[in-house]
């Protein structure tokens, strides 16, 4: 059975006008044309719908029992058609993005901000996660893209650079490691930390299997392992040992009595990867918001001039 909307057009407008001619010029067709398009409509219900007379047009029972079906399938066709044209211009949508927390306390605030003012009516879906949890978001269909600090280049996902970010030693300013030498700074090295009480994140955090991967093979003296920067903030300020955060969460530690120094360790780099699945092409919502998060990635340089 083949029945367009047109037909269902046709039918509604003859059942109201009761003429074929009043509704043949309200469907912008010629009679004969309207007259076809009802035939066709009977044909492929295999029922007569209206009762004809040269005076009279009238819905027959088969005719009025379909005219509440008719009526339902137009208004949620409408409906329908109404969601794409306002998802395609964003007028509704959904966006679920899923990313380190580093990113989603500092970067991407103002960025939701800029996007709700032109784009009131997306739902935005926010997950701060590590790296394999928002992967696996992305996986799973939860999440439209992610970034973390894992290249995820499988058959399903995809991962594209997005940014760098190094790493700081966090102390309290009382802290000799905060202190210039002989008049100025001179570069960090790994056993200069090793003297120290030492604040880790958490083991499965990549900033601390980033960090852990620098340091080998110089024991650290650990004191304790916390989930959250903000503990690590807290821990440093009373004195119980430094630290060392990467670039992109420097606003954690924007306090008077601590003081970041750069570590300029080759082999303490970490990139972000902005990760999405290959077989699923972005929805205009998704897309627009994937569009100003790439033209306005994190620039550690500003957050590191901020600090200072």
């Amino acid at each position: 059975m083949n029945i367009s909307t047109r037909q269902i057009d046709a039918f509604i407008a003859l059942a109201a006008q009761r003429n074929f001619t009043r509704a043949a010029a309200q469907c912008h067709l010629s009679q004969p044309a309207f007259s076809a398009m009802i035939r066709g409509l009977e044909d492929a219900l295999a029922v007569r719908l209206f009762d004809r007379s040269t005076r009279h047009v009238e819905l027959t029972t088969e005719g009025a029992n379909f005219m509440e079906s008719a009526l339902r399938i137009r208004a949620e066709f409408d409906a329908a058609v109404g969601s794409m044209r306002d998802a395609a211009t964003l007028q509704r949508g959904r966006v679920a993005i899923a990313l380190l927390p580093s990113l989603a306390a500092g970067w991407l605030p103002h960025l939701l901000a800029e996007f709700r003012q032109h784009h009131p009516g997306v739902e935005l879906s926010i997950a701060d996660l590590l790296s394999e949890p928002c992967i696996e978001l992305v996986a799973n269909g939860k999440a439209d893209f992610a970034l973390a600090a894992i290249r995820a280049d499988t058959p399903d996902l995809q991962a594209e650079p997005f940014c760098s970010d190094d790493y700081h030693l966090v102390c309290r300013h009382d802290h000799p490691m905060a202190a210039a030498k002989g008049g100025r700074q001179r570069p960090i090295r790994v056993e200069d930390l090793a003297q120290w009480p030492f604040i880790h994140m958490a083991r499965h955090s990549s900033v601390r299997q980033f960090l852990e991967a620098a340091l080998q093979p110089q024991p650290m003296q650990s004191v304790m392992e916390v989930e959250q920067l903000a503990t690590v903030m807290g821990m440093v300020r009373a004195g119980l040992g430094i630290s060392v955060i990467p670039a992109l969460t420097l606003f954690h530690f924007q306090q008077p009595d601590l003081v970041t120094r750069p570590l300029h360790w080759p082999e303490l780099h970490r990139q972000i990867y902005l990760v999405r699945r290959r077989d699923r092409s972005l929805s205009p919502a998704a897309q627009a918001m994937y569009t100003l998060l790439m033209s306005r990635k994190p620039d550690i340089s500003i957050a590191k001039t901020r600090r200072r």
